[in-house]
């Protein structure tokens, strides 16, 4: 009996642990806007959410830290269909802890000069979308959130796994620009 008693605390205290690491803001909740220092091509921009959301929708999605593995490979899947996204009326912004300096290479070569990538090593804006590990609270969690003209997060999904992001937003974000027109 001991070995199951044992376990059933250690089983809800994971289960908490997990769900935790996956709070996210809810949909149709206002997106917190932000303005960031961004990198498009290797080249530092001024990135205002606001300004961005006049445009029509915004792909905001956090990732952990730009070159490793599965961040790479998220960014790269991105690049490859950010003329979807475009074709749709988005805008997509990747958003990691890294410093300028890093995302300004980050750009170039995973986002293959396609789309923003911010600077957020204080993780100010992570912390603003509830897009922290708590697990590691130094790094973002993987979570992209769509949002919607109107400001409104319309929108999100959490995963570690970076291979869902893409197909997930940008069907999101068809389904949005279906609604609009």
């Amino acid at each position: 009996m001991k070995p199951v008693h044992l376990f059933i605390p250690a089983t809800i205290a994971l289960a908490m642990s997990s769900t935790a690491s996956f709070a996210a803001l809810d949909i149709g909740e206002d997106a917190p806007k932000f303005v960031a220092n961004v990198s498009v091509n290797g080249q530092a921009q001024n990135f205002s959410l606001a300004d961005e959301l006049r445009k029509g929708p915004v792909v905001v999605y956090f990732f952990p830290s730009s070159f490793s593995v599965g961040c790479s490979i998220e960014a790269h899947n991105f690049a490859d269909a950010i003329d979807q996204f475009k074709a749709a009326g988005a805008t997509v912004v990747g958003v990691s802890r890294d410093d300028m300096d890093t995302q300004k290479k980050f750009s170039v070569t995973a986002c293959n000069g396609k789309f923003a990538v911010a600077a957020d090593p204080d993780l100010a804006i992570a912390k603003s979308y509830d897009a922290v590990l708590t697990t590691r609270p130094d790094y973002a969690n993987r979570i992209s959130y769509v949002i919607a003209p109107n400001g409104k997060i319309s929108y999100r999904y959490s995963s570690l796994n970076p291979s869902k992001h893409i197909e997930n937003t940008l069907n999101a974000v068809k389904e949005l620009h279906v609604q609009v027109h």
